[in-house]
């Protein structure tokens, strides 16, 4: 078992009362989150991250150079209600005002990501594609948007840029007015759909959540600016994964996954072209009584599977 595993001590408790059909699942909540690549030697390179806690070492140095492109992740704040001081990607829940009208859209059709995203209509897609772009410009002020279907904005450190993005998280303006009103059109084609993991039934926080993948846009560089992180960094994803397995960084399941996933490429247009072979089919955590023992499994990820005595205390950090 990996040891740097997001495990809340509350979890034993609730798997009994699932198991004993005392515990009523919630409807899980969409959400979007983007693995932000760079190559080395990128407009961002040697930069590794902010520490805002003035805690812990530095996750972003890797010994040297890396040999493929680095990611961008955020420290949660350990105040968090859900996975608070684990390692993750930029994301948060989709906006229901994204579903109701179209927007400026360049690159695949809304069609093809409604079958790639696994969505009955056109609008949970546009809605969805909106909230991994939205939510990197929330919480990086990356933007993956351009006035022209084969261009991208620029520079978005300015203050009318920073205006919008903080009108943005008080969801005091909606991503699709925030485009009409600057004429851009999101560029889909910068973003690829790389897995789908659902929060688990006995989690009373529950996320049903798209991972995409994307490099960063030339002339933008990312911003801690994040109000639910403590610190950003640029890892090698196999030295993220590295790090993990010592203990070292605590994530969750599918932040680990997906960054195994990413370690074999070797640029970041390497890992945005191979997006589409990735499988979409959604994985959810099981819990059952095994004998003595209740047991936490996801499919097709034994390293994460966590055998839990079916009475007394339990939980920590796996």
């Amino acid at each position: 078992m990996s040891q740097g595993q997001w495990y809340p001590p509350e979890w034993p408790d609730r798997i009994r009362a699932l198991a004993a059909g005392e515990l009523t699942a919630v409807a899980p909540r969409r959400a979007a989150t983007v693995m932000l690549l760079r190559d080395p030697g990128g407009p961002e390179a040697g930069a590794t991250g902010g520490d805002r806690s003035g805690t812990g070492g530095d996750p972003g140095r890797t010994g040297g150079a890396p040999d493929g492109p680095v990611v961008h992740m955020l420290r949660r704040r350990t105040s968090m209600a859900f996975a608070g001081g684990a390692y993750a990607y930029p994301g948060g829940g989709v906006d229901p005002r994204d579903d109701d009208r179209l927007i400026g859209w360049a690159g695949p059709p809304l069609e093809h990501w409604a079958a790639r995203l696994g969505v009955a209509t056109v609008t949970e897609a546009q809605a969805i594609v909106c909230a991994a772009v939205r939510e990197m410009f929330e919480e990086a002020g990356v933007l993956l948007a351009g006035p022209t279907a084969r261009d991208v904005v620029g520079d978005t450190t300015g203050d009318d840029w920073e205006a919008d993005r903080e009108a943005l998280v008080a969801r005091e303006l909606s991503f699709a007015e925030f485009l009409d009103r600057r004429g851009l059109v999101l560029r889909s084609d910068l973003l690829g759909a790389w897995a789908r993991w659902i929060t688990p039934e006995f989690e009373p926080r529950r996320y049903d959540t798209w991972f995409f993948v994307a490099a960063l846009p030339e002339g933008q560089r990312t911003r801690d600016v994040s109000t639910e992180a403590d610190r950003t960094v640029w890892i090698a994803p196999a030295e993220a994964a590295r790090r993990y397995d010592r203990g070292e960084l605590l994530m969750m399941p599918p932040t680990v996954t997906t960054l195994r996933a990413l370690a074999p490429y070797r640029t970041a247009a390497e890992a945005l072209g191979a997006a589409d072979g990735q499988d979409m089919a959604p994985v959810l955590a099981q819990a059952r009584l095994e004998g003595g023992e209740l047991v936490l499994s996801w499919p097709g990820h034994d390293e994460f599977t966590k055998h839990v005595p079916a009475t007394g205390p339990g939980g920590g950090r796996a």
